[in-house]
């Protein structure tokens, strides 16, 4: 990984009461939608004056107004980064080509919890669902002017109630982060970012469609622009993981930015992106505190990031359909983990163990590993390669039991697999069923070279008889993985990018 940059001072940890003076240093914060060209300007060196011109352009709120009793503060910096459904900017065209009709809610479509780390080599990212169970404190209400007591809500809905304050005061009382940065992007300065940048691109392993927001994506890489961006983000309607699987296609999409930010040379063109930066700039919202000093002091530290420097989570959730009287079916975050991930926030320590650089990174598949089952037997000559392809198939997640002690043979093109002669098979194979095709290939990419062999009337279980030609497994991973049972998943940011 390449050098991190380190902040000209160190970091010191004290109580926050409040909003504070910043020390010097990346704001990794700003990486996200529309302030892109900023952060490309300060990389480009192109100096103090304009970026201050540039700062001027973003819109401001005082997002901690009358905030008291407030959690203590540790090492390290806290953004809440809220996506708003604002689209009163956009033309009557991109609102029909990407599916953005209808009157807003004027609520929070996405939120996350991004830390910079004290020594500025992390950033971990924790995307909060907006339909998560919150109890806001007695407030303002934003419309009717009227006070509002204590009452249950979804998360997205305490923007609508009380704006920005209101957001983060709940945000702070749910996790016990000090806040120490908001950020706000809507509909339109997302698609100006995306465009400005040229582009971001992303993989799947199965085809993405959602008629809600027109998604339509192939198998493979695309290249999406600033509304196809949107569409990638929006969608929840692709299967049945709904939000969930939306929010991690958010962190896949903001991995890739930022690789799309730190790998591209036309990034560093401060003419290009001072011509755009008005433009993308006027839909953002910030909290006052952020200056020009430190937007250049994180275009500097941007040459040393990689998607690597980036881990990626969601709260781990105990109920995902919990219903509130008066609310509906709410999101509860598990009482025991949620607490461990951000106690891990507080204390400035990553959420994810990163590889050293040496382990290959995982293989993504379409079927999660866990849920594909899989028997495998010698057809070689060779004792115990049956016993090895299982227990390294056990280590990168399928379903794989103890290795018969018989060989067993290739199966026919009608017939199941039987035991053979060891020596008898030159090539690894996989005999499966057709109605399970999606899991052999999940599985055939963990076997490199294996020929995929249909076999009617074998069920869900994977028929793996290992060959001559055997070769090392291959590391996989889900594209979309579930959250691990008692445990907090979590992936880096070189692991979401395309390959």
């Amino acid at each position: 990984m390449t050098a991190p940059f380190r902040s000209p001072r160190p970091a010191r940890r004290r109580a926050r009461s409040g909003p504070r003076r910043r020390p010097p240093g990346p704001r990794w914060g700003l990486r996200i939608g529309a302030v892109t060209s900023v952060l490309v300007l300060a990389a480009s060196g192109v100096g103090h004056a304009v970026v201050t011109g540039v700062e001027s352009g973003i819109g401001r709120v005082d997002a901690f107004k009358g905030m008291s009793d407030r959690p203590g503060g540790g090492d390290g910096l806290n953004f809440l980064v809220v996506g708003t459904d604002g689209r009163d900017k956009l033309t009557p065209g991109e609102k029909q080509k990407y599916h953005l009709g209808g009157a807003p809610c004027h609520c929070t479509d996405t939120l996350m919890l991004v830390h910079l780390s004290a020594d500025r080599d992390r950033a971990s990212v924790v995307s909060l669902p907006r339909d998560s169970y919150a109890e806001v404190p007695a407030h303002t209400d934003a419309v009717t002017g009227g006070q509002r007591a204590k009452h249950a809500i979804k998360l997205n809905a305490a923007y609508a109630e009380g704006g920005p304050s209101l957001t983060v005061r709940t945000v702070e009382h749910m996790t016990g982060v000090h806040i120490d940065h908001y950020l706000e992007v809507d509909f339109t300065s997302f698609m100006r970012s995306v465009d400005a940048v040229g582009g971001v691109e992303i993989c799947t392993v199965r085809p993405l469609r959602d008629s809600y927001t027109g998604l339509d994506l192939p198998v493979g890489k695309s290249k999406l622009n600033g509304g196809q961006a949107l569409q990638y983000v929006r969608s929840r309607h692709i299967d049945g993981s709904a939000d969930l699987g939306r929010m991690q296609r958010q962190q896949r999409f903001l991995a890739a930015l930022i690789h799309k930010i730190t790998s591209s040379g036309v990034l560093m063109n401060p003419i290009r992106f001072r011509d755009v930066a008005d433009t993308m700039l006027k839909s953002v919202r910030a909290d006052s505190g952020f200056e020009a000093n430190d937007l250049v002091d994180l275009g500097q530290a941007m040459r040393g990031f990689t998607p690597s420097s980036s881990e990626f989570t969601s709260v781990p959730l105990g109920d995902v359909a919990q219903p509130v009287p008066g609310v509906g079916s709410t999101v509860r975050w598990d009482p025991v983990q949620a607490p461990k991930l951000f106690q891990a926030i507080r204390e400035d320590k990553p959420i994810v163990v990163h590889r050293d650089g040496k382990e290959p990174r995982a293989s993504v598949v379409d079927v999660p590993p866990g849920q594909v089952q899989v028997q495998v037997g010698n057809g070689s000559e060779r004792t115990g390669p049956a016993a090895t392809v299982t227990s390294a198939l056990r280590a990168t997640g399928f379903a794989a039991p103890a290795a018969p002690a018989a060989p067993a043979a290739p199966a026919g093109p009608s017939a199941p697999a039987t035991a053979t002669a060891p020596g008898t098979a030159p090539r690894t194979v996989i005999a499966y069923d057709p109605r399970w095709d999606r899991s052999a290939r999940s599985l055939a990419v963990a076997l490199p070279g294996a020929e995929l062999r249909p076999v009617a009337g074998r069920g869900p279980v994977m028929q793996v008889t290992v060959g001559r030609d055997r070769q090392a497994v291959q590391r996989v991973r889900a594209e979309e993985p579930p959250q691990k049972p008692g445990g907090i998943s979590a992936i880096t940011g070189d692991e979401a990018v395309c390959p």
